[in-house]
C-alpha cells in the first residue's frame, strides 16, 4: 500500500537534506519532485498542482527552528497537506436510528457485498449492536448465496426473500422483520453493475428515497485508481451518499484513489478494506494514513489492534508464570497466535516506523508457519518442559515438522530471547532493559 509514493516522496525530501535553510530555490525543486510522486501515484495533475502550490506557500518564509532541519520541516508540512487532502478528521458511520439503515452502493466487482458482512462483523463485534444482512441484489444469484455465507460466518442474520425481484420491496420488508425481531441496524447490500448505467442509478434512488438510510455508503475498488474517483463523482451526482469505502486499498501501492477522492466528491472516506478476512476492515484516520504514507508508521492503530486481542486474564496467568521462570512452548504459541489475529504480518509491519521501506517480499505472512509445524511436532512434556530439550529430540522433532536441525535450533534460540525479555519486563527490569539496548547501541 502506496509503497511507490513513499519512496518517491523519500526522494524528494533528499534534495532539502544537508540545507541550513529554506530558499525559494531548494523548495522548487522539492516541491517538483512532490509533484512528480503525486502524479505518478495516479492523482490527477490539477489536485497534484493545487497541493503543491499550497505546500511551496507554505514552506517559504518559515522560520527554521534550531532542532529541525529544513527537510524536517518540508515532510511536516507535507504531511499536513496530505491529511487534509484526505479529509483532515476521520468521520464516524451514522447509526442512530430504531433501526439504524445502512445503505451500500457501487459497481460490480467493487466489493460491496464483502463490505458489507465485514460492517455488519464490525458492527456487532465493536459497537455491540444486533444487526440484519439484506440481499437486495436480485439479478445475480451468487450475491445472495455468497452472502449468506458471510452472514453465517460472521453470525449475522441475512434476509432473504425467494422469488421477489423488486429490490424496494424488500428493503421494506426487511427494515418491518428488522423492528420486529429487535435489530438496531439494517445493511442492505444492493445490485451493481458493470458500468454505471441510468437503470441502475434510478433502482438505488429509488431505494434511498423509500427506505430513507441514516447512512449511505458509496464502495469502490482502490485499484482502479483515477476511475474509481470518476466513477464517485457519478454516483454522488446521482444519490449524494455520506461517505466512501475504499476496497482492496492493500493492493494498491500508488494510492491515487485515497488522495484524492475526497477532493472530487467533497464526502469522507469513512472505512478501508485491507484483505479477505472478515475483521480485515478499518476505520479511515487520514491523519495516521499520512504517517504510513511518510514512512512514519502508524503507533496509534498498532495500539489499538493489540488491545483489541489483549485478554487480562491470560496477562495475568502468563505473568506469574514468568516471575516463576515457567513460561513455555505453549505459551509462546499463544503469544504467536495472538499477533496473527491482529492481522497481516505485511499491514502490522507498515504500522511500524521506518518499516514501512520494508518491500513486501522481506515480509513473509507464513512467517509463523515453520515455528507452528515445530511446536506441533513436539510431545506435551517437551512443550511445557523447555529445559529436556535435548540433541535426539530436536532431531525427532525437525523430522516431524519438515524442517532443518537449523531452524529448530533457531526456534529454540528464539524461545530464551522471548522468555527472557518477558520476564525482564514482567518483574520490573523494564528499565534494566532500556539501559542494556542504550548499551549495545553505544557498542554499535
Amino acid at each position: 500500500m502506496f509503497e511507490g509514493l513513499t519512496e518517491k516522496l523519500e526522494r524528494s525530501f533528499k534534495v532539502l537534506k544537508g540545507q541550513g535553510y529554506i530558499t525559494e530555490i531548494n523548495v522548487a525543486e522539492t516541491v517538483k519532485e512532490v509533484r512528480k510522486a503525486l502524479l505518478d501515484a495516479d492523482v490527477s495533475y490539477k489536485i497534484a498542482k493545487d497541493v503543491t502550490n499550497d505546500i511551496k506557500e507554505k514552506a517559504i518564509g518559515q522560520k527554521i527552528l534550531t532542532a529541525v532541519s529544513p527537510s524536517q520541516l518540508m515532510v511536516k508540512i507535507v504531511h499536513d497537506e496530505l491529511a487534509e487532502l484526505m479529509g483532515g478528521e476521520h468521520s464516524e458511520i451514522n447509526i442512530k436510528g430504531n433501526p439504524a439503515v445502512v445503505l451500500i452502493a457501487g459497481l460490480q466487482g467493487s466489493g460491496k457485498t464483502t463490505f458489507s458482512a465485514k460492517l455488519a462483523n464490525f458492527l456487532k463485534t465493536k459497537k455491540s449492536k444486533n444487526v440484519l444482512l439484506v440481499a437486495g441484489d436480485v439479478y445475480r444469484p451468487a450475491a445472495i448465496d455468497q452472502l449468506k455465507v458471510l452472514g453465517e460466518q460472521v453470525g449475522v442474520e441475512v434476509y432473504t426473500e425467494e422469488g421477489n425481484k423488486n429490490p424496494v420491496q424488500i428493503a421494506q420488508h426487511a427494515i418491518e422483520h428488522a423492528k420486529a425481531q429487535n435489530k438496531n441496524v439494517v445493511i442492505i447490500d444492493t445490485a451493481g453493475r458493470l458500468a454505471v448505467d441510468e437503470e441502475m442509478m434510478d433502482e438505488i434512488a429509488k431505494i434511498k428515497e423509500t427506505v430513507k438510510p441514516q447512512e449511505t455508503l458509496f464502495v469502490v475498488d482502490a485499484m482502479t485508481g483515477q476511475d474509481a474517483v470518476n466513477t464517485a463523482k457519478a454516483f454522488n451526482d446521482r444519490l449524494d451518499f455520506d461517505g466512501v469505502v475504499l476496497t482492496k486499498l492493500d493492493g494498491d501501492t500508488r494510492g491515487g484513489a485515497a488522495l484524492t477522492i475526497r477532493t472530487v466528491v467533497e464526502k469522507p472516506i469513512k472505512f478501508v478494506g485491507l484483505g479477505e478476512k472478515m475483521d480485515a476492515l478499518d476505520i479511515f484516520y487520514p491523519k495516521r494514513m499520512a504517517d504510513r504514507i511518510l514512512g512514519m508508521g502508524d503507533i496509534v492503530s498498532l495500539v489499538e489492534k493489540a488491545q483489541e486481542q489483549f485478554d487480562a486474564e491470560e496477562a495475568a496467568k502468563l505473568k506469574k508464570k514468568l516471575a516463576k521462570n515457567e513460561f513455555n512452548y505453549n505459551d509462546f504459541l499463544k503469544q504467536i497466535q495472538q499477533i496473527k489475529k491482529m492481522g497481516s504480518i505485511k499491514d502490522l509491519a507498515s504500522m511500524i516506523p521506518g518499516m514501512g521501506k520494508i518491500k513486501d517480499e522481506d515480509i513473509d505472512d507464513d512467517a509463523f508457519k515453520s515455528i507452528e509445524a515445530i511446536i506441533g511436532s513436539m510431545t506435551p512434556e517437551e512443550r511445557e518442559n523447555p529445559k529436556i530439550m535435548n540433541g535426539s529430540r530436536k532431531r525427532r522433532i525437525a523430522m516431524g515438522s519438515g524442517n532443518s536441525i537449523e531452524e529448530v535450533n533457531r526456534l529454540i534460540k528464539q524461545f530464551d530471547e522471548t522468555s527472557k525479555m518477558m520476564r525482564m519486563v514482567s518483574t520490573g527490569g523494564a528499565k534494566k532493559m532500556m539501559q542494556m539496548m542504550q548499551q549495545a547501541k553505544r557498542h554499535r
